[in-house]
């Protein structure tokens, strides 16, 4: 075998006594990994000063945008950081739209093994960045090479985690999707720690945590990558049964090519659904703590204050019982993304976006009056509730897909449908940011600022439920005839994979149950930590 060789689809078919419940816990190993993304915020103060260390080093006032950009003898603004927050989810959504396609061809394992070399490549050229103290060395690191990682690795498992399990589509993508969630509860305390370690009068201590990080999640998404197989053609759980089809059925046996998918109505109105979905929930994520704080203010800690009455003491203590609450949202995104996608295995992908929307919109348009009416136990309920539809929404839409325009091309598909995910990072923030602060310019009390932004998102539900109604089964002339299915399979090495062609690459052996024991404890030990850590975080709402 050439080197290398092991990295091609043909050699990742697996043979029959391969156990599937080994795939969910690889494909964590590179979610929890890349979902640090979520987590990067944890950087952006100790970096505001990294030059200054203690306190931050102002550039000049008259300073141009190129020469801040270029400089290294004073600090970055927290600003200029965030774009990169920006690039990570803009990157994810066009390299999974570009590579999609090429996804299907090459196979998980080369895409796990290209998602870890570019997130953890562009982690190290991150530290450079810092080192020298050059910005645009960590976003073309983190932000565009990273991003094109993060899309790698998102998509990579989609297509395969739903050939081995037609049983329960939605379960299966809700294990992997739930990882990239659940990313930040792992590493924004591990690089917390690390940087209060590599800490010094000097250095902050953030480019020796991003090396040590790049080493750890290489580790893990190689383990991950390398763990990957692909079931063999015609392959099926034993004792499970095709469900029978119609010409009115959701679910589809055919195929369509992903290349065609933007012609299809269908295709737009899935797009819209997860867009308009996302861009509820993604802006109330970005807000949570400021939104607690500014709307129930001195009530949080008892008092009869708003929040502008409130002394830096009392600030700094509402402060930490937000932080609580963002954590106990994460909580509910994480688990939404499982608990709603193994519901859809039952409901129906479009019932299940159908509930999203209708209790999204009763949610969101009673938060006000809930909020004055200082309910807060209520209003922090019903947050989790919406922000369990907005992790749910992530982790069914590829089983829809699959349901819609069948399995054989799914992960390109679903790449391509991430760039609403782009589209909706820009919309929500923008919306949720810029209605508040125009509410505020124009006299309105902070408590009340996020008002209109509540019943503007309530609205937009309205317009997803519309979208998800209005899909129906797609076109009998959108799938793929025989020989272009079969010419498809080709590129897609699956007549290799077949036994009998007599040409397979077989992983051959009966999958040990220690292997797949290891595999869970790999993944489930990091997540329970993280999310015992969120926990105690969240306790202290309740005290």
């Amino acid at each position: 075998m050439a080197l290398f060789d092991f990295l091609e689809k043909e050699h990742t078919v697996a043979g029959a006594g391969f156990n599937r419940w080994l795939v969910p816990p690889a494909a964590l190993a590179i979610h929890l990994c890349i979902g640090m993304a979520y987590g990067f915020s944890v950087f952006w103060l100790p970096l505001s000063k990294a030059l200054g260390v203690k306190e931050v080093l102002a550039c000049p006032a008259d300073i141009g945008v190129l020469e801040r950009i270029l400089s290294s003898s004073c600090d970055w603004q927290i600003s200029m950081l965030g774009w990169m927050y920006t690039m990570f989810f803009v990157f994810l959504g066009l390299s999974a739209w570009l590579f999609g396609g090429w996804l299907e061809h090459a196979g998980p394992r080369k895409a796990g093994v290209v998602s870890a070399l570019c997130w953890c490549g562009g982690l190290v050229i991150s530290a450079l960045g810092v080192y020298h103290h050059q910005i645009w060395l960590m976003w073309l690191g983190s932000g565009v090479i990273g991003g094109i990682g993060l899309g790698l690795g998102y998509i990579s498992p989609v297509s395969t985690l739903i050939k081995w399990f037609p049983d329960r589509r939605g379960m299966a993508t809700g294990m992997a999707i739930m990882g990239f969630g659940g990313g930040a509860m792992i590493g924004a305390p591990l690089a917390d720690k690390l940087m209060k370690h590599f800490a010094t009068p000097t250095s902050v201590g953030v480019w020796e945590t991003f090396l040590v990080m790049a080493a750890i999640y290489f580790v893990f998404m190689m383990a991950g990558a390398l763990s990957y197989r692909v079931p063999a053609t015609g392959w099926k759980p034993a004792g499970w049964t095709p469900p029978a089809t119609n010409a009115n059925a959701m679910i589809t046996t055919r195929h369509v090519h992903a290349s065609k998918v933007w012609g299809i109505p269908q295709f737009w109105l899935v797009w819209w659904v997860l867009c308009l979905n996302v861009t509820a929930g993604i802006g109330i994520l970005g807000m949570a703590s400021p939104l607690l704080q500014e709307i129930f203010g001195g009530q949080l800690l008892g008092v009869a204050a708003t929040f502008n009455e409130l002394d830096g003491a009392q600030k700094a203590q509402i402060a930490a019982i937000a932080a609580g609450f963002t954590g106990l949202l994460s909580l509910f995104n994480i688990g939404g993304r499982f608990v709603w996608a193994s519901c859809s295995d039952f409901l129906g992908r479009k019932v299940t976006y159908g509930i999203f929307f209708v209790l999204g919109f009763a949610l969101y348009a009673s938060i006000p009056g809930m909020a004055h009416s200082g309910h807060l136990a209520l209003f922090v309920g019903f947050f989790c509730v919406i922000l369990s539809m907005y992790g749910g929404g992530f982790a069914t839409v590829p089983a829809y897909l699959a349901d819609l325009f069948g399995t054989q091309m799914v992960g390109a598909i679903h790449g391509r449908l991430l760039t609403a995910w782009a589209a909706a990072g820009v919309f929500g923030p923008i919306l949720v940011n810029y209605v508040r602060e125009y509410q505020i310019a124009n006299g309105v009390p902070k408590a009340q600022a996020y008002d209109i932004t509540m019943y503007v998102l309530s609205g937009l539900l309205v317009v997803g439920l519309i979208c998800n109604l209005l899909v129906r089964p797609v076109a009998d002339k959108h799938f793929m005839t025989d020989a272009e299915l079969a010419t498809e399979k080709k590129l897609a090495h699956e007549r290799d994979a077949a036994a009998a062609t007599g040409t397979a690459v077989v992983s051959n052996g009966t999958t040990s149950p220690l292997a797949v024991a290891f595999g869970w404890l790999a993944v489930g030990i990091p997540l329970a930590i993280g999310v015992a850590i969120t926990v105690e975080k969240a306790s202290v709402l309740f005290k």
